[in-house]
């Protein structure tokens, strides 16, 4: 995957991202996710999510792409993540 320091966002993920449970989420930690997956899942619509744990939260940040993985739709952390 290419870099997304300039990522394109969907208007859904731009509405979630002023939640109050997301607004620490940081840019260079959904670029992180998208490069470094540690888990990847197409989904039946075929989305695309992404897991990753990052260090300086403590937990793994999930991260949702459209099907031509270039806008992210949705990132937050996800506390049911288990590492397989």
């Amino acid at each position: 995957m290419r870099g997304y320091f300039n990522m394109k966002t969907t208007d859904y993920f731009n509405y979630r991202r002023n939640q109050q449970d997301r607004t620490e989420i940081k840019d260079e930690w959904i670029n992180f996710v998208i490069e470094n997956p540690e888990k990847t899942i197409i989904q039946s619509d075929s989305r695309i999510k992404l897991w990753a744990y990052i260090p300086e939260a403590s937990k793994y940040l999930r991260v949702i792409l459209l099907e031509d993985a270039e806008p992210v739709h949705n990132a937050f952390f996800d506390r049911s993540y288990k590492k397989d």
